[in-house]
């Protein structure tokens, strides 16, 4: 297997090949474990506009049941409004432990969602909502109305309204095409917003989800780009002599910090993104490579072999004295922390394999999450629960999801192509 430290540094890309595909290809969710103990959930369809209604109860059901967490009773097509009394006798005997109940309709340019939660158990209203999007967005409707459900049943925020970005590689040899896909949090709706017959790798996301940073080949050499999504405007923010490399943004979209190689070996620099200016922030004779910022913008956290083997290090942010963090095992890369800075979520070696793991970083506890061989680019949902990565099975990239405590395991499969390079956005 290339060595994914090394692989980052020199900004290469080596996917496993698959025939050539259309370059539209849509990511399939499926849930390969769920947690112990589901809470099961009724969703009828939504009155009010009952054709809208049916379509984001429709989304909410498959975003509840993809997480793992839930059972989905069966309804029976019923349609319930949110204003009308729940019988909880019925919903009992049907299995359900909590009912959630909607009246959708279209005033102006927007849908609105009337939502109520309650609690069949404990015969009560669990809470209430209005969700509205604006324009014509259905499946962004269910979404944020499977956050709420979420969040009252759980006590954690929601993560469905958001949205993914990853690289698929389609075709081989001189017919390989890269695009760089923004999507829904559960694969659906891909929409392409790089297409490019060389490589592109490590897109990051802006604080706001409007933009994204990400590396592409597309000139014969590693360049750091930033891409408006809303209007598809890209401009060059790191094209020095050199590799480019591994951005992310600071919590408070303003700067990236970057690996570069333009004085020699690889170090970690800080882009201004008003101006333009760099600061170089590391000055090793070390490799230092894929940073990454604490949620409040106090720390970096970054991979470098100062020591003899890739490890995860952590300095000021601004720069200055860096501590070793990981020490089990002699090989631990791409350190990502999660939304409450409490835990890093990495790639570690073990027995052979490189598997995704968890740092606590109040008691320094390691836990491996995933049994596979070939896992890279992991990445945290806004809420913390789940971490998506890239994985390789049966001779394909696919991404894969597995929650923080390992319990629940997804699989984000294209029908056509290689998925990669995974990066979980902000909700909307």
């Amino acid at each position: 297997m290339i060595d994914m430290f090394i692989r980052k540094i020199l900004a290469a890309l080596a996917l496993t090949a698959l025939c050539a595909a259309p370059v539209s290809a849509q990511l399939n969710i499926e849930v390969v474990g769920a947690g112990m103990q589901r809470i099961s959930v009724a969703v009828p369809n939504f009155g009010g506009d009952e054709s809208l209604g049916r379509e984001i109860a429709t989304t909410v059901r498959n975003d509840l049941n993809s997480s793992g967490l839930f059972k989905i009773i069966n309804t029976d097509s019923l349609v319930a409004e949110e204003n009308v009394s729940v019988d909880f006798n019925a919903w009992k005997s049907r299995g359900a432990d909590a009912l959630a109940t909607a009246t959708a309709s279209r005033p102006g340019s927007q849908i609105e969602v009337r939502v109520r939660v309650a609690d069949i158990i404990k015969r009560g209203a669990l809470g209430n909502t209005v969700v509205t999007v604006p324009g014509n967005n259905p499946r962004l409707a269910g979404h944020k109305v499977a956050d709420f459900i979420y969040q009252k049943l759980t006590g954690q925020p929601g993560y469905f309204s958001s949205r993914i970005a990853y690289v698929l590689k389609q075709g081989t040899g001189n017919n390989a095409q890269y695009q760089l896909v923004v999507a829904d949090a559960d694969g659906q709706n891909p929409v392409p917003v790089l297409k490019d017959k060389q490589p592109i790798i490590s897109p990051a996301w802006s604080p706001d989800g409007t933009k994204l940073a990400y590396v592409s080949f597309g000139k014969n050499k590693p360049i750091i780009y930033e891409q408006t999504l809303k209007t598809g405007h890209q401009r060059p923010v790191a094209s020095f002599r050199g590799s480019n490399s591994a951005p992310a943004y600071s919590p408070d979209g303003s700067r990236l910090v970057v690996a570069l190689s333009r004085e020699g070996g690889t170090q970690l620099y800080s882009i201004n993104l008003a101006s333009l200016q760099s600061t170089r922030i590391t000055n090793t004779s070390g490799i230092d490579t894929e940073p990454a910022f604490s949620p409040d913008g106090q720390w970096l956290y970054f991979t470098s072999d100062r020591g003899g083997s890739p490890q995860i290090y952590r300095m000021p942010a601004n720069g200055g004295s860096a501590q070793r963090i990981s020490f089990d095992g002699n090989y631990n890369v791409t350190a990502r922390p999660s939304p409450d800075g409490r835990t890093l979520a990495f790639i570690t070696r073990r027995d052979g394999g490189f598997r995704v793991a968890t740092l606590d970083l109040a008691t320094r506890q390691v836990t491996v999450l995933t049994d596979s061989q070939r896992d890279e680019s992991p990445t945290f949902a806004p809420n913390g629960q789940m971490i998506l990565y890239a994985t390789i099975l049966g001779g394909r990239g696919v991404l894969a999801a597995v929650s923080a405590d390992g319990q629940i395991r997804q699989k984000l499969s294209a029908v056509n192509g290689d998925a990669r390079e995974p990066a979980w956005g902000p909700n909307r």
